[in-house]
């Protein structure tokens, strides 16, 4: 048996029970992760980034928010699709992915 088989469980016989729910409503908030807000400058430099990856044909780094939490999908951008609001990636393996732009937070050249 380890030191850390039981975890919190072993600190909440001492706790005030206000305590324990502050804790466990911390972990919540932990495990449950907002989507940031990106400024006018980000979404810009973004932008500029698509178009010259677009134009060169450069693999790009996505990083991106999808249920609760940051993914990441390397990869060269195949289609921007205005309508939709979406990116078509294809990875290294030929696999294609639609991104909604909504979705991505961060993309940087590798």
């Amino acid at each position: 048996m380890s030191i850390r088989d039981r975890g919190n469980i072993k600190w909440t016989s001492m706790m005030l029970p206000e305590h324990v729910k502050l804790l466990r409503d911390w972990k919540e908030e932990e495990r449950l992760r907002k989507k940031p807000e990106l400024d006018e400058q980000k979404l810009e430099e973004m932008n500029e980034t698509i178009n010259e990856a677009m134009a060169y044909n450069e693999t790009l780094s996505f990083v991106y928010f999808s249920a609760y939490e940051y993914k990441l999908l390397v990869g060269n951008i195949h289609y921007a699709d205005p309508v939709r609001k979406e990116l078509r990636i294809v990875d290294e393996f030929g696999d294609r992915y639609d991104l909604k732009l909504q979705d991505i937070v961060d993309i940087r050249h590798l």
